[in-house]
């Protein structure tokens, strides 16, 4: 029987403000949209990325580089990211610094280990040298496990993997973080080291501002924009699908969980959706056609494509019971989201304050004041 845990005391807000937060690929999707909320909770984020992966981009688009201290670097020069984060003084570091495709791994695999295995190596050993850091969330992937394409949850406690060299990558990662937690910041050894090391592994994030190449959302909505019909590629393959601060949520109750109680929860958790929206491929489309309205078909690319897992589902118990996190919109609430803030963007709003009104709506369902 799994041990439960009390809920941390007082509120989000009163946690985060004014703590100090290391935020490694703050100019990506997610790590804009953290930025925004770690912001807007009172914390002062330093982030360190490189430069923004695409144009257009939510770190622009949102001023996010006046939001916060924000750094232009490479997580592969251990050097300067070491420096980086001594100098930043953070209590709390958050690593989501990576190279997050599994179609880009494939074209380009040696730089994909670099970033996402050394990447993670070079950040754990800055932290061993930083004596501030109370508490590190490494954030790494839904595809970390060793899929072998079954109607099945995974489980945080079962085999890791990866065909591709992204997948591969991750679960790479996890187990230098894993080597790096017994060997530096053994929990038996807490009140030595007062480090507190966990991983997080999160579904397909969906929401406004993201616009990488070959996920599915952000074509979808390119070619919506463009009046073309959407090519999807792999129209039967499941996915945990979940808004983008939904994983988020995740990432901060962990973190706070960590620094507030040490070790006790310093290993991997999943944070995905409810079993019921795990949606096919095509189901997506179909929903997010249906809800845009005119002018909106999809065809199947007939092409051949690398190998991507036909079925990826994530078993979010332990975090549910452990942690008290609860997913709190659905699938159909993500999309609307979604949508609105395409169309809000579109209308000419500003894209930081379309973010913050959908923070301020997701923490009403009561995450916030709960956790």
């Amino acid at each position: 029987m799994e041990k439960m845990y009390s809920k941390p005391c007082g509120s989000a807000a009163s946690f985060w403000k004014g703590k100090s937060v290391f935020l490694t690929g703050h100019t990506g999707f997610k790590g804009g949209w953290l930025s925004l909320w770690l912001q807007t909770l009172g914390a002062r984020v330093t982030g360190y990325a490189l430069a923004p992966p695409s144009e257009p981009n939510l770190f622009q688009l949102a001023g996010i580089d006046r939001l916060v201290f924000s750094v232009i670097g490479d997580i592969r020069d251990g050097e300067r990211l070491g420096r980086t984060l001594t100098a930043a003084e953070p209590e709390i570091v958050i690593h989501m610094a990576a190279q997050p495709l599994v179609r880009e791994s494939y074209l380009h695999p040696v730089e994909t280990y670099a970033t996402n295995v050394m990447g993670t190596v070079n950040l754990l050993e800055a932290v061993r040298h930083c004596p501030s850091v109370r508490v590190v969330v490494n954030v790494t992937t839904d595809k970390c496990y060793d899929n072998r394409d079954l109607d099945h949850a995974f489980r945080e406690d079962e085999p890791l993997g990866g065909y591709d060299p992204y997948s591969s990558s991750k679960a790479c990662s996890e187990l230098v973080t894993a080597a790096w937690r017994s060997s530096y910041f053994n929990p038996a050894e807490y009140d030595r080291h007062k480090v507190a090391v966990a991983t997080a592994r999160a579904g397909n994030v969906i929401g406004g501002g993201d616009w990488a190449r070959d996920r599915l959302i952000p074509d979808c909505i390119s070619a919506l924009m463009a009046n073309r019909p959407i090519r999807i590629r792999n129209p039967n393959a499941v996915r945990p699908w979940q808004h983008v601060l939904e994983p988020l949520s995740g990432y901060l109750l962990l973190a706070r969980r960590l620094y507030e109680q040490g070790c006790e929860s310093a290993e991997g958790w999943n944070f995905g959706p409810d079993a019921g929206d795990c949606w096919s491929v095509e189901r997506v489309v179909r929903q997010l056609c249906e809800k845009w309205g005119k002018d909106c078909r999809f065809d199947v690319d007939q092409r051949s494509h690398p190998h991507e897992a036909g079925c990826l589902k994530l078993d979010i118990t332990k975090a549910k019971t452990r942690l008290g996190w609860q997913p709190r919109w659905g699938i159909e609430q993500a999309l609307n989201a979604t949508i609105d803030w395409v169309q809000g963007y579109r209308s000419g709003n500003d894209a930081a304050e379309i973010c913050r009104a959908q923070i301020e709506a997701f923490t009403m369902t009561g995450w916030l004041h709960s956790h």
